[in-house]
């Protein structure tokens, strides 16, 4: 079994998956798509996109990060996913999957579903220019606007040399309304025999167990619902392991780490960013915690970072608001 943390473009980026990864249970990330055209992009464009590439393709806490290309140009593909192999990374996955009208106008991500045989032109050539030694993945949905082709978009990758394949369960047309619909994962399974891996509207444990049974796969892709719950990872792990107990993530767990993700966020971020990252943060948060109800209304009207640095000062131990200002040393770490 492996636990991916999911690309999202605009969400999931590589300060995030810092801070995600830190609580455990992801065995591997991957970036959010890097958008090639008709340019071999030079090295320090891959570094500012996927920084973790310049510390042996990991994340802070070890976690690999398998950058994602995306577009429709087999040669100019391959000649970027052998340059970005080549700075250090577990492998290289390909974006079949990305639902925006823009990238699909332009022919890149879902709107490749419609093109079986380009599909395998691109794996293939991505796992000739890619070493051996390293993997080549690729992320589809079932399909533009219905699912009528997965299986065959499932057998063309697989002709072209993909060692893994995530699919999300659901089409383009589908966006991120639910459901997702698991059972396709199942019908792919039965002519295909490269692994695969379930993605789509799992929030809970009970949603990881139910997309297990319905998918037939072991092996899931957490997304939005680890942002939502960053302890998902092991509840989900304790499902296979009947020595380990789970243990919800408390909010006092979480507090430093959205400390620690709001420090990031202001050393690697442009300021028109700062408060928006962490108000997008604590707004899918409030899905998993009542106290995050509390945080969001707090922040939603901040706009200085001064503000937002004095409110963490004035949390207590539990995370919640106290007369007096607490420092950042007084907020316990996650065990």
């Amino acid at each position: 079994m492996s636990l991916i943390l999911a690309p999202m473009e605009g969400l999931l980026d590589f300060v995030l998956r810092d801070i995600l990864t830190r609580v455990g249970g992801v065995d591997r990330c991957v970036s959010e798509f890097i958008r090639i055209t008709d340019t071999l992009l030079p090295e320090r464009v891959y570094a500012r996109l996927v920084p973790e590439l310049l510390h042996g393709g990991k994340t802070t806490s070890g976690v690999a990060v398998r950058p994602q290309l995306l577009g429709s140009d087999p040669v100019c593909l391959a000649e970027n996913a052998a340059r970005v192999a080549a700075m250090g990374c577990d492998g290289v996955d390909l974006n079949f999957g990305c639902p925006t009208k823009v990238v699909n106008r332009h022919r890149g991500g879902a709107a490749l579903l419609e093109e079986p045989e380009l599909l395998y032109q691109i794996v293939s050539a991505v796992r000739a220019a890619v070493p051996a030694r390293q993997a080549v993945s690729a992320k589809m949905r079932l399909g533009l606007n219905d699912d009528k082709r997965a299986e065959e978009c499932a057998l063309a990758i697989e002709a072209g040399g993909a060692g893994e394949l995530v699919v999300h369960a659901r089409t383009k047309r589908d966006g991120y309304r639910p459901p997702a619909y698991w059972q396709r994962i199942n019908d792919i399974a039965q002519v295909v025999r490269l692994p695969l891996v379930a993605n789509g509207e799992i929030w809970t444990v009970a949603d990881a167990l139910a997309c297990r049974q319905a998918s037939g796969c072991q092996s899931l892709m957490l997304g939005r619902g680890m942002v939502a719950n960053p302890g998902l990872g092991l509840g989900v792990r304790a499902l296979d392991d009947p020595q380990r107990q789970a243990v919800d993530l408390a909010w006092q767990q979480l507090v430093p780490l959205l400390h620690d993700f709001w420090q990031l966020v202001c050393l690697h971020l442009s300021v028109d960013q700062h408060t928006g990252r962490l108000k997008q943060w604590l707004n899918l948060l409030r899905r998993t915690y009542p106290q995050a109800q509390y945080a969001f209304d707090a922040v939603r009207r901040f706009h200085d970072p001064a503000d937002v640095n004095a409110w963490f000062r004035g949390l207590n131990l539990d995370g919640m608001p106290s007369s007096g200002a607490l420092g950042r040393k007084e907020l316990s770490p996650i065990e």
